[in-house]
């Protein structure tokens, strides 16, 4: 099969097309034949190494955490699928790499492909909605009329996770700029406020819970509109004691993070808040409790561009440099 993968840490230079042998299938695998994945900064961080201290992937490494496409084989203990079905997935971390023709998948990560979407628009969404879905269900458990501020909420979690926020009852506001605020009120949002004329924390205020994907400063600003008692959870800020113990590390690295993520979670303290590091993790279940908000409309997919797989890497470099309007590129393998 053709596959585009990393064969050295650094920069888009590391990184080239290939063949490579079909993928194995294991007893509780599902083939998936491919037909469109996406492109998520996640792809970024990993092409150039960021990650590499606990997630220490094996080089040649295929790149791609989203896809939609057709099970063409089943493992022998397979049960939820058969060949011919349409299917959409974020499959695990440890088993990566839907910028290929051809992808294993435990059939636990997997879910039947929304029947209101194409195969491009299904691609763009496991990573994205996932990542909204354990924010702001999982973590926060997000009420009716609590109020949620959703940051950079054109972008590609930011646009699925302004429409879940709403979809639970929430009063949601969000941050974009000047060109995207007709977009974010189109998505649900209740407030708009535009990063490049307003200061978002002296329009926002009381808040339970902040997503946010921005880190740095804006992670900092982040905690001082919460109410006492709020959340902030973030995709982008330092990694903290709860996600080290979660991926097993040893000690070292364990103290490594604890320190990364000491200042803000003392900030977060100082506020009456908490502070929480999400990095998302794959789960058919929960793909399969979206489907039903994405069939009845009430989470769309935001695509700002198709590219051709021959033009995987032009994808990501297009995503790499902020060419991207709103939302999710995806590449397509028809």
């Amino acid at each position: 099969m053709r596959a585009f993968m990393v064969e050295k840490y650094g920069d888009q230079a590391g990184m080239r097309a290939a063949e490579q042998p079909d993928p194995q299938v294991g007893a509780d695998d599902v083939l998936v034949k491919i037909h469109a994945a996406s492109v998520n900064p996640l792809d970024l961080k990993l092409r150039d190494g960021a990650f590499k201290t606990f997630l220490p992937y094996r080089l040649p490494l295929v790149l791609g955490n989203d896809l939609a496409g057709v099970v063409a084989r089943v493992g022998p203990a397979v049960t939820r699928f058969a060949v011919g079905d349409e299917v959409y997935a974020r499959p695990d971390k440890d088993r990566i790499g839907t910028f290929a023709e051809l992808i294993a998948v435990h059939q636990d990560d997997l879910a039947a492909k929304p029947a209101t979407l194409t195969m491009e628009e299904a691609a763009s969404l496991p990573l994205v909605a996932l990542t909204a879905w354990q924010a702001l269900v999982e973590r926060a458990h997000v009420q009716p009329g609590q109020k949620v501020l959703i940051h950079a909420g054109a972008g590609g979690l930011g646009s699925i996770a302004v429409q879940l926020a709403k979809a639970l009852g929430a009063h949601v506001a969000t941050t974009v700029s000047t060109a995207k605020v007709d977009l974010a009120k189109d998505l649900g949002a209740d407030i708009v406020v535009d990063y490049r004329t307003q200061d978002f924390e002296e329009v926002l205020d009381g808040y339970d819970v902040v997503l946010d994907s921005l880190g740095g400063e804006n992670l900092t600003k982040s905690l001082r509109v919460l109410k006492p008692g709020g959340m902030a959870i973030s995709v982008a800020g330092p990694p903290d004691p709860a996600f080290a113990r979660e991926l097993g590390l040893n000690p070292v690295l364990r103290l490594a993070m604890t320190a990364l993520s000491f200042k803000t979670r003392r900030d977060a303290k100082r506020h009456g808040v908490t502070y929480s590091f999400l990095f998302m993790k794959a789960s058919g279940d929960q793909l399969r409790e979206l489907t039903p908000l994405i069939d009845a409309g009430k989470v769309r997919p935001v695509v700002d561009r198709v590219f051709p797989f021959d033009e995987t890497l032009q994808a990501m470099e297009y995503v790499e440099k902020g060419r991207a309007k709103a939302g999710k590129v995806v590449v397509s393998m028809t």
